[in-house]
C-alpha cells in the first residue's frame, strides 16, 4: 500500500506545472534537533510555548533570553548540525525543476545548507537580529556574544536600544515571506506538506490555498481528512520513495 501511495504521489508531481513545499520541524529531526510537539520528545514538553513570546520578551528579556540560550544548547547538542537526507532532496528536486519553491517554518537554515534557493522563512531566522526602535540590523551572533557577557538586555550598538532575534515570536506580525510565501501557495497546483502538524496559524493555511496537497508526516494532523494523499512516515524515507518512482518516468 505504501508503495502505491509513493507511486500515485510521484505521478502528480509529474502532472503537476507548479508544485511547492511546505516543511516543518519534522523534517529536522533526522538532523539531531527535536520538534516541538511530539508526544515524548517535543520541546514543548520540557518549556512553557507562552514563554517564547513577544510580550514576555519586553516583559522580562532575562528570562526570555535565559530560556534562549537552554533551548539553542538544546537544539544544537553539542554539534553542528548538518541537513539530512531530506533536506537534499528537496535540493535536488528544486535544482532539477521539479518543485518550484520552498516555504519553511523552520529557522535552523538547514535548507540553505543543503542547497535549496527558492526558500521563504516564514518564521525568520537565526541568522540576524535587529533592534527595535531604529531597526538597523545586525548578525544573531553578535546578540548572542551580548547574551553570553550578561548584558541583558542586549543592547544595540547604535541607539541603546533593545536588539532581539528576527525569529518570529507568538505575538509577532507576520513577516513579508508569509505573504510572498502566501502568493506561492495561491499559484501551485500542489502543496506538499513535509514534516508538521499544520498546529500553527495562519502557516497552516496555506495548503488550502493551493489546488491540491498532500501531507507527510509521521503522526496524523488535523488536516488529514482534507489532504488528497497522506503518509505517515519519516520526511527521509518516504521522499526517498517518491524521488525514485519520478526518476523512473
Amino acid at each position: 500500500m505504501a508503495d502505491h501511495k509513493f507511486k500515485s504521489i510521484a505521478g502528480i508531481i509529474n502532472d503537476s506545472n507548479k508544485i511547492t513545499i511546505l516543511t516543518g520541524a519534522g523534517i529536522s529531526t533526522e538532523s539531531g534537533i527535536p520538534d516541538f510537539r511530539s508526544k515524548k520528545t517535543g520541546l514543548w514538553n520540557r518549556f512553557d510555548s507562552s514563554l517564547l513570546s513577544r510580550e514576555f520578551l519586553y516583559k522580562n528579556p532575562e528570562k526570555f533570553y535565559e530560556l534562549a540560550i537552554q533551548l539553542l544548547s538544546i537544539l544544537k547538542n553539542g554539534q553542528k548540525i548538518k541537513p539530512n537526507k531530506a533536506h537534499y532532496i528537496l535540493a535536488e528536486m528544486e535544482n532539477n525543476g521539479i518543485i518550484s519553491s520552498l516555504i519553511t517554518q523552520n529557522i535552523d537554515n538547514l535548507h540553505k545548507l543543503a542547497g535549496s534557493k527558492n526558500i521563504y522563512e516564514v518564521h525568520g531566522n537565526m541568522k540576524k537580529a535587529y533592534c527595535v526602535f531604529c531597526k538597523n540590523e545586525y548578525s544573531f551572533l553578535t546578540l548572542y556574544k551580548k547574551v553570553l557577557r550578561k548584558q541583558i538586555p542586549p543592547l544595540c550598538p547604535e541607539c541603546g536600544s533593545i536588539l532581539r532575534t528576527s525569529v518570529i515570536l507568538f505575538g509577532d506580525e507576520l513577516n513579508e515571506q508569509f505573504y510572498k510565501a502566501r502568493e506561492e501557495a495561491m499559484t501551485s497546483d500542489l502543496m506538499m506538506v513535509i514534516g508538521s502538524s499544520l498546529e500553527v496559524g495562519p502557516v497552516n493555511t496555506l495548503p488550502m490555498l493551493a489546488k491540491k496537497f498532500i501531507i507527510i508526516n509521521r503522526d496524523r494532523t488535523c488536516f488529514d481528512s482534507q489532504a488528497f494523499l497522506v503518509i505517515n512516515k519519516n520526511a527521509a524515507d518516504a521522499l526517498s520513495e517518491i524521488y525514485k518512482f519520478i526518476k523512473e518516468r
